[in-house]
């Protein structure tokens, strides 16, 4: 098996050239939404936190990139990302598109109000 990636920049770098230039692209818009944010990977794909906790993990696929979750929203949201929506909290972005980037920043924006929201968890000693 070969090496798993250690960093987002080594993850970004074992794609093939015809994934990279999406794949960079949906990193520096996300990163972009995200002031502060920082980037690890986490279950072997690279996962974007703020405070410590993460709030998004994205993922290079054969023929798409995926996004990880993808909460529910308003119905105004849902229609926005429902053709995008492949599994109950994932959402697809094919390659041979171009990347919906209101799409992403509608999903990002919802991510980063529920993180802002949501309670700290507690520090374990």
């Amino acid at each position: 098996m070969p090496d798993e990636p250690t960093t987002v920049d080594a993850y970004v770098a074992g794609v093939t050239d015809d994934q990279r230039p999406a794949l960079a692209a949906l990193r520096s818009l996300v990163l972009e939404l995200l002031p502060g944010a920082e980037e690890r990977i986490s279950y072997r794909m690279p996962t974007v936190t703020l405070e410590g906790r993460p709030v998004l993990h994205y993922a290079a696929w054969t023929k798409h990139l995926s996004l990880y979750p993808v909460p529910r929203g308003d119905d105004d949201f849902e229609a926005v990302v429902a053709p995008y929506r492949a599994a109950k909290d994932a959402v697809h972005l094919r390659y041979d598109r171009p990347l919906p980037t209101d799409v992403v920043t509608r999903i990002v924006r919802l991510l980063a109000e529920r993180h802002a929201t949501a309670r700290p968890q507690p520090t374990r000693p």
